[in-house]
């Protein structure tokens, strides 16, 4: 999904020219890139431990709920101790107050989902004036320090909704329900989802509804459109933790769910790739979902921090875990996790975290 108001980017560089000497007069292989490929930085290494505090943007969305759950397992595999998850109920003032408590509480690292790019930054500064190195999980602030962005790239969930449904839908109407707009998540999928459309699919006509990851909006404002535009072809959600439902319901109260392979069915395409989705994708209802990794989110997440904790640094380029760290324009790094498309083909691959949900 993606918190509810995102504006991301994490830390800047990170191996600077001492760095790079010393690498090459100790002949490190550690000034490599990626997980194993560490070189020590920063402040100075320490041990990794400590207490962890966890931050969430809400736990109302699916993709939230499955991230919550994965966080104890993850951090105990990674022998990271971390304190029980706070949820900041969509507020970013509440964030900002969450990570001074955490803070006062004696946290030696934070795993931050952010609500608000720009709102969180009062917090990251917070954190850098104790020293308590920061995670960003799903968005990237627009400033303020921290170690490592997790996250997908989500220029790609826009590109790969919008090249499923051009595929599928010729031509005509389709909509896509956006996040916010405020946020990063919300801008990226949007543009993308535009922009390509524009260049491959121009007889495609794209409609729009700003949602801000709010299901009741979701709601109304389909039902309004549908009204105008009952002729659609084709639907993109960008967080069907959030859209899933209310979409759905309101789709059928107006007579237009129809399943795959049924006159007047509607070509819909979601992200997050929880199981209510892989259901829906089961039944017909929905065609396909980017997968979101909840799973690797919380991995990751927990990995980069207590790196981050033991004064590692990384540099852009391959992992070994499948993504690529890539340097921002705002010089922070992000790790862009895989996120796969999954379509009644794939549907039922073991590997996909929405599978592993009981």
């Amino acid at each position: 999904m993606a918190g509810r108001t995102v504006r991301k980017r994490n830390r800047s560089r990170i191996v600077g020219a001492a760095a790079v000497a010393a690498c090459a007069a100790l002949v490190l292989s550690a000034c490599g890139s990626t997980k194993d490929d560490v070189a020590s930085g920063g402040k100075g290494g320490g041990d990794g431990k400590g207490k962890v505090g966890v931050i969430l943007p809400l736990l109302t969305s699916p993709f939230w709920q499955s991230y919550n759950d994965y966080v104890p397992k993850m951090a105990k595999s990674e022998s990271v101790d971390a304190l029980k998850t706070v949820n900041s109920n969509s507020d970013p003032s509440q964030q900002i107050t969450d990570i001074n408590n955490q803070l006062n509480q004696g946290v030696k690292g934070l795993v931050v989902a952010p609500l608000d790019s720009a709102a969180i930054s009062a917090g990251l500064d917070q954190a850098e004036r104790k020293g308590v190195p920061v995670v960003a999980v799903d968005v990237a602030p627009e400033k303020g320090k921290v170690a490592m962005v997790v996250r997908a790239n989500n220029v790609a969930y826009g590109e790969k909704a919008c090249e499923y449904l051009g595929q599928q839908v010729k031509t005509g109407k389709v909509v896509q329900i956006m996040g916010d707009l405020a946020s990063v998540n919300g801008r990226e999928r949007s543009q993308a989802f535009r922009d390509c459309v524009k260049k491959k699919y121009p007889d495609l006509k794209v409609l729009e509804i700003p949602a801000k990851w709010e299901s009741d909006t979701a709601a109304s404002k389909l039902d309004t459109l549908l009204n105008a535009n009952p002729d659609i072809k084709g639907i993109y959600m960008q967080a069907g933790g959030v859209y899933l439902a209310p979409t759905l319901q309101t789709l059928k109260s107006k007579g237009l769910l129809k399943k795959t392979g049924e006159k007047g069915h509607i070509t819909i395409v979601s992200n997050d790739g929880i199981p209510q989705e892989f259901a829906a994708i089961r039944k017909g209802q929905i065609d396909a979902t980017v997968s979101q990794p909840a799973d690797a989110y919380a991995k990751y997440g927990m990995y980069y921090i207590k790196a981050a904790m033991q004064g590692k640094t990384f540099k852009p380029g391959p992992t070994d875990h499948d993504s690529e760290i890539v340097k921002l324009p705002s010089g922070i790094l992000e790790d862009q996790l895989p996120a796969p498309l999954v379509t009644k083909d794939n549907v039922d691959d073991p590997k996909l975290w929405g599978n592993t949900v009981k």
